[in-house]
């Protein structure tokens, strides 16, 4: 293997790595080097970031304005007619 890397592991995890690896009767290292094939395998290439609009055209709508608390809050208020759009 050319490249080595180092990392920490919560204890509960590593318990549970040495567990399935004594189990299994393979090194550690087999097993998280097949579990990050595996999710890298999974992951959608990289391509350009989305837009903002992109990436937060989910959301529209999720959120509804209280419009008696904003009435009620000078700041709230201030913000509003500065920023809303119709």
């Amino acid at each position: 293997m050319p490249d080595q890397t180092s990392f920490r592991l919560p204890t509960p995890l590593a318990r549970a790595l040495a567990r399935l690896a004594r189990e299994r009767g393979v090194p550690k290292s087999q097993l998280v080097r097949e579990a990050l094939e595996l999710y890298l395998a999974t992951q959608e290439p990289a391509s350009t970031p989305a837009s903002v609009k992109e990436r937060s055209a989910r959301y529209v709508g999720s959120v509804r304005l209280d419009t008696r608390a904003v009435a009620a809050d000078p700041t709230a208020r201030m913000i509003r007619q500065r920023n809303w759009r119709e």
